[in-house]
């Protein structure tokens, strides 16, 4: 019998696409699931990697599946001498590494609740998450393990455990193998999103059967398929990371690269070159580190399926990516809570990949952008993009517009519009008019206050030379040429760098608190 794996054709996707299909995947069904046997434990015969660290300061570190199936193992029973329950936290605070995969995959193997935590996160950060959450248990490196325990104080603050050589040492009295009994609807993961520590979301909570449902973006998103030799440079403590950069692909038996450390465009470049992978999904920040950084003709590729998600690829480094990898960023859409709900479809011959475009939904899925009214928009009209579920609607936040062949556009978010003297302006479009100038590097566009029109545009702008009334003028000129007379900047600050989310996306909510602490 065939399955969705077999099939890459766009035609076939809509053809052959059920969701009861997703289980014929894996080996669980919907009363014994778990996610650590599905994408470690049934895989440990398999020759070919697990995961590669690409490690920032050079080297890697190769992990089989049979040394993470038997590290989780152990760590599995540690837990469990050690009290932790079924239901109880785990937090993990640490760089993809042996550790690492560890830790996540034991969690989940114990039924215990993995919760990854971002390694740049300060005591504030981590504080709110901790208290959230109230983890039994936080594993992490030396450096951050006192920040973790003063953050954390008192008698029913969590225990700090350091994962170091003393750390594999105590699971090594422990069997290496561990028979997980978890449910499909069992919780398994909570997921914070990179919001601001100001207004900290609420954790997505994930079950098992998250796993299931994740392959419909893992085929269709970032055309996952057995044979792959997978990247994604995203921080496993953010979704795109996880899901979408480890455990998608783990599942399906595929080798994983992560990225460890700080990021590094060019030692990503070299990786891609070393071990030569075929399929990769990055955010569009990476794509943009690449194309600046000015060193991709050094290195030959093996690239057949790229993806990227987070926010708009800019036009300039979309053409960067072709030319480079001779093969189109496909976009991948959706948020935490909603997951994936529009693909390019990465690998499908038949689909054309329009530049800027979101591309069309998931098999199966409804999208529809809608007035203000809750009413379906006209192609080429913007609107508000909404997602059926459940028997409703259900709103992204986001604005957007589709065109006359049904592919989808995105205009921002829902307070990204910018409305000066009654025009209703993009700060994406403005942004990626911006970008077409040789000298700027990045750019973010916002409204400002103003007496006369309301709102005019204010751009923040890194530039690679001098930020002078000169080049404020070129980039104007640039940004009206493109778009339209009124729709440009009027305002333009020089800055050093743009503030961005801890996924890396530019953070446009910073720019704008700061505006209004400097008006007041």
């Amino acid at each position: 019998m065939a399955r969705l794996t077999d099939f890459t054709s766009y035609a076939d996707a809509q053809a052959h696409f059920s969701s009861d299909k997703l289980w014929q995947l894996f080996d669980g069904d919907r009363a014994r699931l778990n996610i650590a046997h599905e994408c470690i434990d049934r895989h440990v015969a398999r020759e070919a990697p697990a995961v590669i660290v690409v490690r920032a300061e050079g080297g890697e570190e190769v992990l089989s599946f049979r040394r993470v199936a038997e590290d989780s193992a152990r760590f599995a029973h540690w837990l469990a001498a050690e009290g932790v329950q079924p239901g109880d936290r785990v937090a993990i605070m640490l760089e993809p590494s042996r550790a690492f995969y560890a830790a996540v995959f034991g969690a989940i193997k114990r039924g215990a609740i993995a919760v990854p935590l971002f390694t740049l996160f300060g005591p504030d950060g981590v504080g709110l998450r901790v208290a959230d959450c109230t983890p039994r248990l936080i594993v992490t490196n030396p450096e951050k393990a006192p920040m973790l325990e003063a953050a954390n104080p008192g008698e029913g603050g969590s225990r700090v455990m350091v994962a170091d050589d003393a750390f594999f040492a105590a699971l090594d009295r422990f069997s290496s193998d561990y028979d997980p009994h978890t449910s499909a609807d069992q919780l398994a993961i909570f997921q914070y999103t990179s919001g601001t520590t100001r207004e900290l979301p609420e954790a997505v909570k994930h079950s098992h059967r998250a796993i299931v449902t994740l392959m419909v973006a893992a085929l269709y998103g970032t055309g996952l398929r057995p044979g792959d030799r997978f990247i994604c440079p995203s921080s496993p403590a953010w979704g795109h990371g996880l899901w979408h950069g480890t455990l998608a692909p783990l599942a399906l038996g595929i080798t994983v690269g992560a990225y460890a450390g700080k990021f590094n465009a060019e030692r990503l470049l070299a990786a891609l070159d070393q071990h030569r992978f075929t399929n990769m999904s990055a955010a569009a920040t990476h794509y943009r580190m690449m194309r600046n950084c000015g060193a991709a003709g050094r290195y030959r590729y093996a690239i057949d399926k790229l993806s990227f998600t987070g926010e708009p690829i800019d036009s300039e480094t979309a053409g960067f990516v072709e030319q480079t990898f001779r093969r189109p960023a496909c976009s991948m859409y959706g948020t935490t809570e909603i997951g994936v709900i529009l693909v390019s479809y990465p690998g499908a011959g038949d689909f054309v990949v329009k530049p800027g475009s979101l591309g069309k939904p998931i098999p199966g899925g409804r999208v529809e952008v809608h007035d203000a009214d809750g009413k379906p928009c006209r192609p080429g009209v913007t609107g508000e993009l909404k997602v059926w579920r459940r028997g409703q609607w259900i709103a992204t936040k986001d604005l957007g517009r589709t065109d006359e062949d049904g592919y989808f556009y995105h205009a921002g978010r829902a307070d990204d519009v910018i409305i000066s003297a009654g025009w209703t302006m993009s700060a994406v479009e403005i942004e990626d008019a911006m970008l077409k100038h040789p000298d700027v590097r990045e750019a973010a566009a916002i409204g400002v206050p103003d007496a006369l029109r309301g709102q005019v545009v204010k751009a923040f702008v890194v530039a690679s030379r001098a930020g002078d009334e000169a080049l404020g003028r070129e980039i104007q000129d640039l940004v009206r040429s493109r778009l339209s007379h009124h729709e440009y900047p009027r305002q333009i600050e020089f800055v050093a760098e743009l503030p961005k989310t801890p996924a890396g996306k530019v953070n446009r909510k910073m720019l704008r608190m700061k505006e209004t602490v400097h008006v007041a």
